[in-house]
């Protein structure tokens, strides 16, 4: 069983999909802790870091999905926890996606993506953590 951590950083007050992405990783048989609203980068790693996450997967619909991002993957290398798989989805311009991709982020979900693809994704990154 994967532990994924969903994270919602900054001041974005719409968690709707934060949430029933997290419901969809729970009901696919996954540990998920959802942070909440306003949280910081980090906050959010610390959370990671504590609940020994596999994953982090933020919702970003501000705007500030750049900073947000980039911010929580430093905070990961210097916590030597780069081994966090990061994933998110939210408002993300198609021109900002391989730019996240270089700097570590393994997937975003564009608005649209249905919670079975969502799933999906993690089922086939992490084949041999799935539930029985």
């Amino acid at each position: 069983m994967l532990r994924i951590v969903v994270g919602k950083p900054g001041l974005d007050g719409h968690d709707r999909g934060a949430k029933v992405v997290a419901r969809a990783l729970r009901d696919a048989g996954h540990e998920v802790i959802y942070t909440g609203l306003h949280q910081t980068p980090e906050q959010i790693v610390e959370t990671a870091i504590q609940e020994d996450a596999d994953l982090i997967g933020l919702s970003v619909l501000s705007g500030a999905h750049m900073t947000q991002f980039k911010r929580l993957l430093e905070l990961l290398e210097e916590r030597d926890a780069a081994d966090i798989v990061v994933f998110g989805g939210g408002i993300v311009p198609e021109e900002d996606i391989p730019v996240l991709s270089a700097l570590g982020v393994a997937k975003i979900f564009t608005p649209g993506a249905t919670t079975s693809e969502i799933t999906g994704w993690v089922r086939e990154q992490f084949p041999d953590d799935q539930p029985a």
